[in-house]
């Protein structure tokens, strides 16, 4: 019985602070979350593939899609993966060229996170015959910001 109490109150504090998981949201949120990394000691990588991210081109406001492809390498916190889903979706209606958009989530994760990798990439599907990959990274000890 006391295993299960102290099961519960791990799960209340790794969830404390999450407003989005569990809860109908029917609207993009440009807002990411995250909760406690319970192996802050090891160093493993985390991805996650996002196939259906969809922008707009910002001069003929027609649309452009892509798979993003995040993959991180965390320190105190865990993206939650609701929330990713609500923050790409936020672009959806935005127009905002590949390169942008790319280094704009690449510096948001790295704001949330503050992980010792991350890197984002995001493939643009084929558009008047050109098909557009942008790779951006982030390495703590690269960056000089070792904490």
């Amino acid at each position: 019985m006391e295993e299960q109490k102290d099961q519960a109150m791990m799960q209340e504090k790794l969830t404390e602070g999450l407003t989005l998981l569990g809860r109908k949201v029917t609207q993009p949120v440009r807002k990411l979350e995250t909760f406690p990394n319970s192996h802050p000691g090891r160093r493993y990588l985390v991805t996650l593939e996002c196939p259906e991210f969809t922008c707009v081109c910002p001069m003929t406001g027609q649309p452009d899609f892509a798979t993003i492809i995040i993959r991180y390498i965390p320190d105190q916190r865990i993206l939650e993966s609701k929330s990713l889903k609500l923050y790409l979706w936020s672009y959806r209606e935005e127009g905002v060229f590949h390169e942008h958009v790319v280094n704009q989530i690449l510096d948001d994760l790295v704001k949330a996170l503050d992980p010792l990798y991350c890197e984002v990439v995001g493939k643009f599907n084929v558009r008047g015959g050109i098909a557009i990959t942008v790779e951006a990274k982030y390495d703590r000890l690269e960056e000089g910001t070792a904490g």
